[in-house]
């Protein structure tokens, strides 16, 4: 939104209009090469300049208001609504010490840097478009199978079956590979919910795994002490883009018959020594919610590697309703489809994909490298030549001193967005009775001390320098 805001002071007042009315804030902030605020035009002063005769072919230099309110980036956000709450100010630019625009402030919009944000400037309104104008607009439709035939392309050997969300897609790999009541399923202890979640849907029981101190992945060496005679199956997670050990987890499946669901939610694009993951298991999930690396607001995708439980999957989701007879149904089955308009976003983030990608792995390694010699923080796992993490959400945990809740205010307060990593599942009520490890402290660790920072691919350097400086000044002033 940013750059919808801008306007060079080489533009002329009939370029400022343009930029006015495709932003519909009433206001551009006039800026030099650099970047550095010269000034503020809004309608109302091109309005008084017509009126003075002046041509539209004008330079905005000579109209634009010099005497302008701008406030320092990292203002604290109660200040920045004073200010809105004055009628004279609508909206605010938001400077850096060197005077570049950074963001702006209205009173819809106090939060400079969102933690996460979808990129839909390929195709995305377009296909949606078709789907309306054709009245494709539920499940059935090309989208969907576009985007089925999208992701059989990127994982070869693999059935694509396209669903509702990522949590129905974990509940129907299940549900599709035979998992049911009595089976045990181990799950790492750091993960979103609703991967444990769709082992008890399926009124199975969850058994709850250690994570690596290096990967934050499953433990491999631990799930070995885990597996019981009603062990059925492993779900690794793919954790913020880290790819799991799979070879490791794939030999001990293998050895003792367990199926493997990979939890790629977080990780489409990950790989290891370029093989995707996805491509190991048994069966895959990706989520396509609206933070995540692809988006279609909300939906979901399953890659099986057995047509049997892919046939099985797909009659499942339809409500188990044979598709040679209509409404004569097979077995009870779910709701659990796509939209054509979900997969029309869907195709357009894909043709974006590799772009996206090497946008998430640029703001990765920037982190990485600016981040090396801070103090206080143990930074996110990076990759090996045989790990390649596609960088969902950059992630690092905090030394046992710092106040993590104190952190994460304070740069709120500066309007950047930082999150916590997951809660351990095994602190949590619903799931304590499924812990059976003596120490989950490598889980614990990342559950208290574990810090997220904004990773769009619509950040820019600026943006990404401020996050950086922000986080470095709050632990010079926090480490003892």
């Amino acid at each position: 939104m940013l750059k919808k805001i801008i306007c060079s002071e080489k533009n002329s007042l009939r370029q400022a209009l343009k930029i006015i009315d495709k932003n519909a804030m009433g206001v551009c902030f006039v800026v030099d090469k650099s970047n550095k605020l010269r000034g503020v035009l809004t309608d109302g002063d091109i309005r008084r300049a017509l009126l003075k005769n002046a041509g539209l072919d004008s330079n905005v230099k000579d109209h634009m208001n010099k005497k302008f309110l701008a406030l320092p980036i990292n203002s604290d956000i109660d200040q920045v609504n004073k200010y809105l709450q004055k009628k004279k100010y609508k909206v605010i630019p938001l400077c850096n010490i060197h005077g570049e625009v950074v963001d702006f402030a209205d009173r819809d919009h106090l939060r400079s840097i969102p933690i996460l944000s979808p990129s839909l400037n390929g195709n995305e309104l377009n296909y949606l478009n078709d789907c309306i104008t054709t009245n494709w607009i539920s499940s059935k439709g090309k989208y969907v199978s576009k985007f089925e035939n999208i992701f059989e392309v990127l994982h070869p050997k693999y059935y694509a079956l396209a669903v509702s969300n990522g949590t129905t897609a974990l509940h129907l790999s299940l549900v599709a590979m035979g998992i049911k009541d009595g089976d045990e399923v181990i799950v790492p202890d750091s993960t979103f919910a609703a991967t444990i979640n769709a082992v008890l849907y399926c009124n199975a029981t969850p058994v709850i795994c250690e994570i690596n101190k290096k990967t934050w992945c499953i433990d491999d060496n631990e799930i070995k002490s885990l597996i019981t005679s009603k062990t059925k199956a492993i779900i690794p997670v793919h954790l913020y883009g880290q790819p799991a050990n799979m070879k490791e987890i794939m030999k001990i499946a293998n050895e003792n018959n367990l199926l493997v669901l990979e939890d790629c939610a977080e990780a489409i694009g990950s790989k290891i020594e370029n093989k995707r993951v996805g491509t190991y298991g048994d069966c895959s999930t990706f989520s396509f919610y609206g933070n995540k690396t692809i988006t279609t607001g909300e939906g979901g995708m399953i890659i099986f590697k057995n047509k049997k439980h892919y046939e099985l999957g797909k009659l499942l989701r339809d409500h188990g309703m044979s598709n040679k007879r209509r409404y004569w149904h097979e077995m009870v089955g779910f709701n659990y489809r796509m939209t054509n308009l979900q997969a029309a976003v869907g195709v357009a983030q894909m043709e974006r994909f590799e772009e996206i990608i090497d946008k998430k792995r640029e703001i990765f390694n920037f982190y990485n490298r600016n981040l090396l010699n801070l103090n206080g923080i143990s930074k996110m796992p990076f990759n090996s030549n045989n790990f390649y993490n596609s960088s969902w959400l950059y992630t690092f945990i905090l030394d046992s001193h710092i106040d993590r809740d104190k952190l994460i205010n304070k740069l709120n307060q500066q309007g950047i967005e930082l999150r916590p990593s997951f809660c351990s599942l095994s602190e949590m009520p619903p799931y304590r009775n499924f812990r059976k490890s003596l120490s989950l402290k490598n889980s614990y660790l990342l559950s208290q001390k574990g810090v997220s920072l904004p990773s769009s691919i619509m950040l820019n350097e600026i943006q990404l320098k401020f996050i950086v400086q922000s986080l470095a000044n709050f632990l010079k002033n926090n480490i003892e």
